[in-house]
C-alpha cells in the first residue's frame, strides 16, 4: 500500500491496512490476576518483553512510472525568469515528474510483521502491506535492517510470507496459539508499528469472534478493541501466554484512527496458510464444486426443515468432484466432515481448510431427509478455473420435454414453452432447458422474488417441470398439501441456478 492510498484509505469507513497484536486469554499470575482481573491486568512489561523483539516493522518502496492521470499535479507554467522557478523544478524532480507531468515517482509504505522461524528467517504479514512492492526490507527491534524475498501471498485471506537472511543475526520468534480458544471478554495485547512508531504495545479485549466485513470470502475475524492504527497492519495479536492468535488487518474507522473497532485473522485460519505457502510457495484448497446460497426460514418450510440453517446448494459445477450425483441441487449441506454448517458462509471456509484429496463425510437434507454421502474432495485453485469456463448447469436429469401447449399464468408469472423462438427472444442458452418466464406482473408473488423475465423455471419442490402444465400441476399439487410456499429452481440465461420461494396464499 503506498502512502497516498494509505491516506485515501484512511477515509474510508473500513480501513483496511492497520494491523495489532492482541492478547488472549488464559490467565497468567503476571498478566492477569484474580484481584486485577475486575480492572485489567496488573502489567503487561514482562509479556512485551518476551515478544517485541519478533515484532518488525515491514518498509516497502515501489517506482509508480508517469504522474499523469486523476491525481496528478502538473509543473505550473511560471513566467521566464521567474524567482519561484528554481523552487518548483527541484520540488517536481523530486516527485519523479517535469514539466510535462510525466516521469516516473517512487513512492514507500510502511506496516508491521512477525518472526515466526528464527532460524529460517520466515516473518508473516499482510499481503496489502507489501502488494506490487519493488524493495521489501524488515526493520528490527534492535535497529538491523535485513532485505527481504518474497516466498508467497494469499489474497483472499490477505496473508504473505517472507524470508530474510539473518547473516549471523541472531532474530526472535513467536508461535502461532490457538485462536479458537478465545473467548469473548478475554485480554489480549497488540504490537505494532502505527504511523511508523516501531514497537508500540496496547491492550484490549477480544470485543467478538466470527466478523465477517466483507473483505473476502473466509471472514471469520476476532474484533477486538486494543488500540491499532495504520501502520498496524500484519501485526500480531497475542493472547496472555505470548501466542500470536490473530494478525491485525483492518479497523472501522470515520477518520483513520483507532475507535476501538479492529479486526484480526484467527491463528486457526492463517497459521495453516501460511504452512502452505512455505510448502508450496502457493495455496491449496479443498474444493467441493458447488454453488450454494443461503437457507431463507420459506425455504427451510418448503424443504421441510423445522429449523433454517446449513448451505442451500444451488447448483453443482460439471466436472467437479460430486458432479457424478453425489450432491445434487436443492440438497441443504448441515455438517461437513463432522463441523456443523449453521449458514452458508461456514461451508467455504471449512472445505477451504480441508487437505485436496481427502475423502470426507458430508450429511445432506435431501426431500426433507437426512443422509450422509462420501464425497472426495478437489483443489479449489483447478476448480476456479474450471468454474469459470462453465455454465453453472448441474447433469440432473431432466427429463423429456412434453409437446407443446399455451402459455399459463402463475403465482403473477406468465410462463411458456421454451423453444427457439423464446430462446432467441431471452438470449437463453441452448443447454438450459424448463419453462421460461415470458412476463412477471408488478407487485405480485414471484415479483416481490426478484424473478426477472427470461429466467427458466427448472424445477418445483425438486421436481423437474418442462411445459406450462407442468408448473400448474406441480403449483395445484402443493396447495392441496397444504403448502404455504413453493420452491423454485431458476436458472439464468446462460445457466446460473438459484433457488427461490413463492408465497402462494
Amino acid at each position: 500500500m503506498t502512502s497516498n492510498s494509505f491516506l485515501r484509505a484512511a477515509r474510508r469507513t473500513l480501513v483496511a491496512g492497520t494491523a495489532a497484536l492482541v492478547l488472549g486469554t488464559a490467565a497468567v499470575p503476571s498478566f492477569v490476576t484474580p484481584a486485577f482481573a475486575a480492572d485489567g491486568p496488573a502489567s503487561v512489561a514482562d509479556l512485551a518483553d518476551r515478544v517485541l523483539g519478533a515484532v518488525v516493522n515491514i518498509s516497502t518502496s515501489q517506482t509508480v512510472k508517469g504522474t499523469e492521470g486523476p491525481g496528478a499535479v502538473p509543473m505550473p507554467q511560471l513566467p521566464e525568469g521567474s524567482p519561484f522557478q528554481d523552487f518548483f523544478d527541484d520540488f517536481f524532480k523530486n516527485r519523479g515528474g517535469d514539466k510535462d507531468g510525466g516521469g516516473s515517482q517512487k513512492v514507500q509504505s510502511l506496516g508491521s510483521g512477525f518472526v515466526i522461524d528464527a532460524d529460517q528467517g520466515i516473518v508473516v504479514t499482510n499481503n496489502h502491506v507489501i502488494a506490487d512492492a519493488d524493495d521489501i526490507e524488515v526493520n528490527f527491534s534492535d535497529g538491523v535492517t535485513l532485505k527481504a524475498t518474497l516466498v508467497g501471498t494469499d489474497t483472499k485471506t490477505d496473508v504473505a510470507v517472507l524470508k530474510v537472511d539473518p547473516k549471523g543475526h541472531k532474530l526472535t520468534a513467536v508461535k502461532f496459539g490457538d485462536s479458537t480458544k478465545m473467548r469473548v471478554g478475554d485480554w489480549v495485547m497488540a504490537v505494532g508499528n502505527p504511523f511508523g512508531l516501531g514497537g508500540t504495545v496496547t491492550v484490549g479485549i477480544v470485543s467478538a469472534r466470527n466478523r465477517d466485513i466483507n473483505s473476502g470470502p473466509y471472514d471469520d475475524f476476532i474484533q477486538t478493541d486494543a488500540a491499532i492504527n495504520r501502520g498496524n497492519s500484519g501485526g500480531p495479536l497475542f493472547n496472555s501466554a505470548g501466542e500470536v492468535i490473530g494478525m491485525n488487518t483492518a479497523i472501522i474507522s470515520p477518520s483513520g484512527g483507532s475507535i476501538g473497532i479492529g479486526f484480526s485473522i484467527p491463528s486457526q485460519l492463517a497459521s495453516g496458510v501460511v504452512d502452505q505457502l512455505r510448502q508450496y510457495g502457493e495455496t491449496r484448497r479443498g474444493w467441493l464444486g458447488v454453488r450454494i446460497q443461503p437457507v431463507t426460514d420459506d425455504i427451510a418450510e418448503s424443504l421441510g426443515m423445522t429449523t433454517a440453517k446449513g448451505a442451500l446448494v444451488a447448483g453443482v459445477i460439471k466436472g467437479g468432484p460430486v458432479d457424478n450425483g453425489t450432491i445434487q441441487a436443492g440438497d441443504v449441506i448441515i455438517k461437513f466432515d463432522g463441523k456443523d454448517i449453521h449458514e452458508m458462509r461456514d461451508l467455504p471456509r471449512v472445505v477451504a481448510e480441508s487437505p485436496v484429496g481427502k475423502a470426507v463425510d458430508v450429511l445432506i437434507v435431501r426431500k426433507g431427509v437426512e443422509q450422509t454421502v462420501k464425497v472426495t474432495l478437489g483443489r479449489l485453485e483447478d476448480g476456479e478455473k474450471l468454474a469459470n469456463g462453465e455454465n453453472g448447469n448441474t447433469d440432473q436429469d431432466k427429463g423429456d420435454k412434453a409437446p407443446a401447449v399455451s402459455t399459463a399464468s402463475v403465482l403473477g408469472m406468465t410462463v411458456g414453452e421454451l423453444n427457439d423462438e423464446t430462446r432467441k427472444k431471452f438470449s437463453i442458452a441452448a443447454d438450459v432447458s424448463g419453462v421460461v418466464v415470458t412476463d412477471v406482473a408488478k407487485d405480485s408473488a414471484a415479483a416481490e422474488r426478484g424473478i426477472q423475465p427470461g429466467e427458466v423455471i427448472t424445477e418445483i419442490a425438486q421436481e423437474s417441470v418442462a411445459t406450462p402444465k407442468d408448473v400448474m400441476d406441480r403449483i395445484g399439487a402443493l396447495k392441496e398439501q397444504g403448502r404455504k410456499n413453493a420452491l423454485l429452481m431458476l436458472a439464468s440465461k446462460t445457466g446460473e441456478l438459484r433457488f427461490v420461494t413463492i408465497r402462494m396464499d
